[in-house]
């Protein structure tokens, strides 16, 4: 999977999990982006792309990620 499938799908997740058809991701896009982006819907995004991509991050994956490119790199990085 190359890096616009992924962000196409992580674009669906977000969508999905946060009911706002709007959202179009960037690199840059972090939890200050998007309104209810809280820790709670944190959990459960993790969760959606981890079984939308058939994956688990770790935790040290899971705290590092500042925005959705390092979400994508960590996809991109797994998927090869």
């Amino acid at each position: 999977m190359n890096r616009a499938e992924i962000k196409n799908r992580l674009t669906e997740i977000f969508q999905d999990v946060f009911d706002d058809d709007d959202i179009t991701l960037t690199d840059n896009t972090c939890a200050d982006d998007i309104e209810d982006w809280d820790s709670l819907e944190h959990i459960n995004l993790i969760g959606a792309v981890e079984r939308a991509f058939k994956m688990r991050f770790t935790v040290r994956e899971v705290s590092g990620m500042k925005n959705v490119g390092e979400m994508m790199d960590i996809l991109e990085e797994r998927g090869k």
